[in-house]
């Protein structure tokens, strides 16, 4: 159940813990979507006979595919009611700590780390991380960057 606060509220949550997202699975069909997509087929993501010999024992997502996921896992973490506009910004820093492996189960957790003012609007400035079921590392720790506009 996502924060849902009002437009005019988004400077009061500097600092706050927006917590976890659900669980979702990463599947093979969703890589090789992304594979096709990107037109990136490398062995360990898209062979997975071959990769159950290779470095992770079975094929793994895409580092960008994880990446990608963030936007679906985020909506499930903040609604902001009363904009016209909502704007994916950037990233202001992206690591890949861990590798996803195709079968794994997901979720993000976020900590809005500001609220800055820009013309017309809002930004945030969001922490976020995806976290790997059962892992020690997260797959993805990268710093969002959302504009909301009345």
């Amino acid at each position: 159940m996502p924060t849902t606060i009002s437009y005019d509220q988004l400077p009061e949550i500097a600092g706050a813990d927006l917590g976890h997202s659900a669980y979702r699975t990463v599947t093979q069909e969703q890589v090789n979507l992304f594979a096709d997509a990107t037109d990136d087929h490398q062995w360990i993501h898209v062979d997975a006979e071959r990769a159950r010999s290779g470095p992770f024992g079975a094929p793994v997502a895409h580092g960008f595919l994880t990446l990608a996921l963030l936007i679906p896992l985020w909506t499930e973490l903040l609604d902001v009611r009363g904009v016209a506009t909502k704007v994916n910004y950037g990233l202001d820093k992206v690591r890949f700590p861990a590798p996803v492996v195709v079968g794994s189960r997901i979720r993000m957790r976020a900590v809005v780390a500001e609220v800055t003012a820009v013309t017309g609007g809002f930004q945030i400035t969001v922490d976020q991380a995806i976290d790997i079921e059962g892992g020690p590392k997260p797959a993805v720790v990268a710093r969002g960057l959302y504009r909301f506009y009345a």
